[in-house]
């Protein structure tokens, strides 16, 4: 019903930047809220950035005067640049979308599929 596709991410070294996309598709009557989560192996999934439709954000302390999370609403896109990378970022990320479809007024959450992030120190 809906699909989050992710780009970006890869290798880097600490200092450098990435950054990452996520588009959402499919049966969207509207997107309440759009963010990124990341899990490093043997830890839990965390959130490190959401964004509303209204342009408020949020960001785990860890990741704050480093990352930028926004937003397309237009296109239902969702960008997080990541400055000043340390070997701690390194994770899988994944996109969320909190989702209002077009069968009725329920919301969904949706995920994407993971994209790797890793930085070498």
């Amino acid at each position: 019903q809906v699909q989050l596709v992710e780009s970006g991410g890869g290798l880097v070294q600490a200092g450098g930047s990435l950054g990452l996309s996520c588009a959402a598709s499919g049966s969207i009557f509207s997107i309440n809220a759009m963010g990124w989560y990341r899990q490093a192996p043997g830890k839990q999934r965390e959130l490190v950035a959401a964004t509303t439709s209204g342009g408020s954000t949020n960001y785990v302390d860890s990741v704050k005067g480093r990352f930028t999370i926004s937003r397309d609403n237009a296109k239902n896109t969702v960008y997080l640049q990541m400055n000043s990378l340390k070997p701690e970022d390194t994770a899988v990320y994944y996109c969320n979308a909190v989702v209002v479809t077009t069968f009725g007024p329920a919301t969904f959450r949706y995920w994407g599929q993971g994209t790797q992030v890793t930085v070498s120190s």
